[in-house]
């Protein structure tokens, strides 16, 4: 009986020891983690500037697709096509830390 009684007493330790680990390394990962927020502001286009150009250097750091990127520039920017102009300024969205 007593044998038994240290066999539980030993896996309840162990067991909480294990779990108490990876619940200490898991909230040491997420406090690391940056909080990002997706900021907008206006650019300036300049020549040689296009819809695709610019998406293709923005959507990478927002996760999403160039295609997905111009789609939301046509929609913040009320454009019906790809059509923009040297000197303007366009709506585009960007990711910062708010660390």
């Amino acid at each position: 009986m007593k044998k038994l009684f240290f066999i539980l007493l030993f896996s309840v330790v162990l067991g909480s020891g294990l779990f108490g680990s990876v619940l200490m390394n898991t909230m040491a990962r997420e406090s690391q983690t940056a909080d990002v927020t997706a900021y907008y502001t206006s650019m300036k286009i300049e020549e040689g500037d296009s819809l695709w150009s610019i998406a293709q250097k923005y959507a990478p750091e927002l996760e999403l697709t160039t295609q997905e990127y111009v789609d939301r520039l046509r929609v913040m920017n009320h454009l019906k096509g790809d059509t923009i102009h040297t000197g303007r300024y366009l709506t585009i969205m960007y990711l910062g830390d708010t660390e």
